[in-house]
């Protein structure tokens, strides 16, 4: 069988081992693919491994040998699935491999936010400490998490970790999502959108990318959120109309924004929101730790390994 890596580079940049991959066949690895090299680096494979690198109905059409794909993510949208089913090649994915390392990140978006800890550690650097009169000073007032309330939009296994924290923080957790009924005794309170939005002090989006879901954090919903309050976006940059939210930063009508994702990536230099006042952007890294890098692909063997064995892992498209 031949294994064709497609973008390895993020998901392992040197510090873990192929070997699991190796074993199932011939390896080729590339660290960067790029579309105009799609076609001949994919000749000849039984079995591509994608993260971001298109998977189009063309090169799933003119690839004969091709009987697998493995996708290193949850989301799947990179493949044209249904020009794979109708060729009988199953799509797999990974879910599930990042939960803790994602919540982990919403919470420091927020932590940074609510203490502004980059910020006053640069101002000791250039000396701002040194020269104080005080023993200490602030830029900005601190805010202590206890007592205020976490909004979750989208209570998948990823919102209830960021929950989970929330709750260790002292924080009263609301939530909403289409798979919350009802609330969760000493767990969560289940709430409408208009409630969720107009009650958070800290608003963490944690939903999928759906028709519902598009800009759902719009200059309506946006206008209901307190002055005081933080948005956290872990999720898909899809989720947030991105002029909308710099606007309201800029304007001072929401207190600030943690984003580790934004609607193209890498962001275009006209993209409004690295930029806008109290908005900090992470380079779409929630997901990279080397734990949960460890666990995608460790995972993603695992799903060839039971695809050769003639056996169904994590397909999303039915085959």
């Amino acid at each position: 069988m031949k294994i064709v890596v497609l973008d390895a580079y993020t998901l392992n940049p040197g510090d873990l081992s192929w070997d699991r991959l190796g074993e199932l066949g011939e390896l080729e690895i590339h660290d960067r693919t790029l579309p105009e090299e799609m076609a001949e680096r994919c000749k000849g494979a039984d079995a591509i491994i994608t993260n971001k690198a298109l998977v189009t109905r063309e090169t799933i059409e003119n690839l004969r040998e091709l009987r697998y794909i493995g996708v290193t993510a949850t989301g799947v949208n990179i493949v044209n699935c249904e020009a794979a089913s109708e060729r009988g090649i199953p799509v797999t994915n990974v879910p599930g491999y990042g939960p803790k390392s994602v919540a982990q990140m919403a919470f420091a978006h927020i932590l940074n936010l609510t203490q502004r800890t980059a910020h006053h550690a640069n101002e000791v650097s250039a000396g701002r400490w040194a020269s104080c009169p005080d023993f200490c000073f602030t830029d900005f007032p601190l805010v202590e998490l206890d007592g205020l309330t976490l909004g979750i939009l989208g209570y998948g296994t990823i919102g209830k970790e960021t929950a989970g924290i929330g709750r260790a923080f002292g924080m009263k957790v609301i939530a909403h999502s289409r798979s919350l009924k009802e609330n969760i005794e000493g767990e969560v309170e289940a709430v409408s959108m208009d409630t969720l939005f107009g009650q958070s002090d800290v608003l963490s989006l944690h939903c999928p990318l759906t028709p519902e879901t598009d800009r759902v954090v719009n200059s309506e919903n946006l206008a209901q959120m307190k002055s005081s309050a933080f948005l956290i976006n872990t999720g898909r940059g899809q989720l947030v109309d991105e002029e909308a939210l710099a606007n309201a930063l800029n304007a001072g009508h929401l207190a600030g924004a943690g984003l580790d994702v934004l609607s193209t990536e890498p962001p275009s230099p006209h993209n409004p929101l690295p930029q806008a006042k109290n908005c900090f952007v992470s380079p779409h890294i929630a997901w990279a730790t080397y734990a949960a890098r460890k666990r995608l692909l460790a995972a993603t063997a695992k799903n060839l390994r039971s695809f050769i064995d003639g056996k169904t892992a994590n397909v999303v498209n039915g085959v």
